[in-house]
């Protein structure tokens, strides 16, 4: 086996910079709206996006997880085996001490923790058609048993036309309006807080040409426990979508949803 390591893939995060930008940007974070958040343009360095970009499977290469319900259609990388060895050095920098104390300087949130496994995340892609209706995050890490509360979404799409749609639309607490859309473009960074009120996705299904997709690369981190504000009455809990006006999302219920729904019913009988 060769160790010798790829000059390419010799690239890590600066931690001066990450720290006068933390500085820089904290206060504008937390004043965000409609939930905090930042946007980052040209971020990261375009020659280590352009290397995960042309090594990014298509969506026949490789056994994306597919989601296909009338709230999401779209596809997600299962394990990062599925990776190319460009985009798993990139996320485990994501996944480093420099990024985290980053993460806690920009966000104030303290005690982040980082996602070895990539649940829900890792590599992202939807073809024409599809989108992810507006919803807030699962809540809890079950394996690791932590409280979810930052996404960082990186973008991966050259030459994107705004008549392609897939916009990224955050939405206010009473799902009334879309209160900022943000087009996906290469080397776009996207970081906000995620609680059971920060209503987020991508709405509309996508309009580019045949053969185009909307690609990015998505990590999420976590804290052992959190504030109360942040939480519903609902406590843990999947994915929460949300309809907006005028729409209706039909949801598939579970087998075990089912089954509790058939007992309740006996029981009123």
């Amino acid at each position: 086996m060769d160790n010798k390591m790829d000059s390419k893939l010799n690239y890590c995060l600066d931690p001066e910079k990450l720290t006068n930008f933390a500085k820089e940007h904290c206060e504008a974070y937390a004043q965000a709206e409609p939930f905090p958040h930042i946007i980052m343009d040209n971020f990261f360095p375009e020659e280590i996006l352009d290397n995960i970009l042309n090594e990014f499977p298509k969506a026949d290469a490789i056994d994306w997880q597919k989601f296909e319900a009338a709230p999401e259609k779209k596809l997600a990388s299962k394990s990062e085996i599925q990776m190319g060895e460009y985009t798993r050095f990139f996320l485990y920098q994501l996944n480093s001490s420099t990024f985290i104390n980053f993460l806690e300087n920009l966000t104030g949130i303290d005690g982040i923790i980082p996602d070895p496994h990539f649940v829900g995340g890792g590599l992202h892609q939807i073809e024409k058609g599809g989108y992810l209706k507006i919803h807030a995050d699962f809540n809890r890490h079950t394996k690791l048993r932590l409280d979810r509360r930052l996404n960082l979404l990186i973008y991966l799409n050259k030459d994107w036309k705004e008549d392609y749609g897939g916009y990224f639309e955050m939405w206010d607490q009473e799902m009334t309006q879309s209160q900022k859309k943000i087009l996906p473009i290469f080397n776009r960074c996207v970081i906000f807080s995620t609680t059971d009120f920060s209503y987020h996705g991508h709405p509309e299904p996508l309009t580019c040409p045949e053969g185009r997709t909307r690609k990015s690369l998505a990590l999420y981190y976590y804290s052992n426990g959190r504030p109360a504000e942040e939480l519903s009455k609902s406590g843990d809990h999947s994915t929460l979508f949300k309809a907006r006006p005028g729409e209706k999302i039909q949801l598939k219920k579970s087998p075990v949803t089912k089954v509790k729904n058939f007992l309740k019913k006996l029981i009123l009988e």
